[in-house]
């Protein structure tokens, strides 16, 4: 049990570290809070977590072919814990320039990857140009339909954002599979602690951020997000390090 609790708490911080970071799925909650309401916040986490639970399977999967040798659950630490220190590392090194903008300078953190769609596509009414028109913030027109219209357009969009971030392929492509790889050692209840504190982190941080921008209150100051910012950054340096150390002792 002690073990469960270690991945969970590790992993919370780690997906919170990556979280607070503002990019493009942050971006799309932004927006989408001030247009529509507290609940974009969790709907939107909602798509990108049903993205990332695929590829949590997926890694699982693959990965029990290869645990029992050594050389490559090394080089799968090896290289999730480089990651893990150059995360930090960037943290640290820009944390006396983060600020946390919930205004209109946010909205310019749009994802280069995402697609943008002609500027007349959103009028033609279409799902599929009204999906692109959120993930590319064109669509600026009057927000209509319930909740269900809502879930329908976000619950996507939060998908799109996610797949065309490189930040996020890295990550997956490095640091889950390491964490993985100490959570498959515990069964399917390791494998299900990383994963509900990695969306559990999303989840907690989105919806305060939809919740401040749906209430217009000011519940951050730039000094606490930079000590959460430190604090995080100063876990991840320590945690590559852990990992790099572990991934040595596989070679022996």
């Amino acid at each position: 049990m002690t073990a469960i609790l270690a991945i969970f708490a590790t992993s919370f911080v780690v997906s919170l570290s990556g979280a607070l970071m503002p990019g493009p799925l942050f971006t799309l909650t932004v927006r989408e809070s001030l247009r529509r309401g507290f609940w974009a916040g969790p709907i939107v986490t909602l798509g990108h977590g049903l993205i990332e639970l695929l590829l949590v399977v997926g890694i699982a999967l693959g990965l029990k072919q290869f645990l029992d040798e050594g050389p490559v659950t090394a080089a799968i630490a090896l290289v999730g814990g480089v990651f893990l220190l150059w995360m930090g590392y960037h943290m640290l090194r820009t944390l006396p320039h983060q600020t946390l903008a919930l205004g209109g300078d946010s909205l310019a953190l749009s994802s280069p990857s995402a697609p943008t769609p002609p500027q007349n596509s959103a009028a033609e009414g279409g799902y599929r140009a009204r999906l692109l028109a959120a993930v590319a913030g064109n669509d600026s027109g009057t927000v209509t339909g319930g909740p269900a219209s809502m879930t329908a357009l976000l619950v996507p969009a939060g998908v799109l954002v996610s797949v065309t971030n490189p930040y996020w392929i890295i990550w997956w492509a490095t640091v889950a599979p390491a964490y993985m790889t100490e959570s498959l050692e515990h069964g399917a209840a390791g494998v299900s602690s990383f994963f509900t504190a990695h969306v559990l982190s999303d989840l907690i941080w989105l919806s305060l951020v939809a919740f401040v921008l749906a209430t217009g209150r000011r519940l951050m100051s730039k000094n606490v997000y930079r000590g959460i910012l430190g604090l995080c950054g100063a876990f991840l340096v320590a945690l590559g390090v852990w990992f790099i150390v572990s991934g040595i002792g596989f070679l022996h």
